[in-house]
């Protein structure tokens, strides 16, 4: 085999890298074409914390600053599936962490609002996604899970687990709207799907254990 310039060969390793990342999913249960299209073109590299860069195509969660972490993409690919984004679908986004999910979801077509109740994330997240130029994202620091002054969404996204899923959320809801998060049962987070039927009543369905940690509420306004 011909030497390669390193510039080359680096090539090569990350083409690589992402193949296998997908095919990684694609084991998991994960066939959507579109959500995987977009899980391969959303480099998680760029949001992912520069001394773990080298783990950004595998299946882990990732620590972050202010105590919090980056989900591991099995479960990211697992909650936008649940989701079922179209595009043009106004999504609110609870948690915005390192603003790869919110990149996914603009890769989807998708007009999101993202809040992050930490500043420092926040920040570094507006940062990320300029790098891959995401369009249609309103970014908010607050509390996502506070009353909204009448707004409806298509889709919102819980990024944690809740013991209980708040009214003040669901209440956002728009007709046909959809709501997926993970809900603690018996002390494990599990998927959970909401949607708001016809008749304006919500229907609530438990999922599969996942791997993703506590939605807190409040605003760290100093973080």
């Amino acid at each position: 085999m011909p030497f390669l310039p390193d510039a080359e060969n680096r090539g090569e390793r990350e083409a690589i890298g992402v193949a296998s990342f997908i095919l990684s999913l694609r084991a998991r249960g994960i066939r959507n074409i579109e959500l995987l299209r977009a899980m391969e073109l959303v480099p998680r590299d760029v949001f992912a914390p520069r001394r773990f860069a080298d783990l950004s195509r595998t299946d882990v969660a990732l620590p972050l600053p202010c105590g919090q972490t980056m989900t591991a993409p099995g479960t990211v690919a697992s909650m936008l599936l649940a989701l079922d984004v179209r595009s043009g679908h106004h999504v609110l986004e609870v948690g915005t962490g390192t603003g790869y999910m919110t990149a996914l979801l603009a890769h989807l077509g998708a007009e999101v609002t993202t809040v992050e109740r930490f500043n420092t994330l926040a920040e570094s997240a507006a940062q990320h996604l300029k790098i891959v130029e995401a369009g249609r994202v309103r970014m908010e620091v607050g509390d996502g899970l506070a009353t909204r002054v009448r707004e409806r969404f298509d889709r919102i996204l819980l990024n944690g687990a809740r013991s209980e899923i708040p009214q003040t959320v669901t209440s956002h809801l728009g007709p046909g709207g959809r709501l997926v998060g993970a809900l603690t049962v018996d002390g494990r987070p599990h998927l959970v799907q909401i949607e708001r039927m016809a008749d304006g009543e919500l229907r609530q369905e438990i999922g599969a254990p996942l791997r993703i940690s506590p939605l807190v509420t409040g605003i760290a306004a100093t973080l």
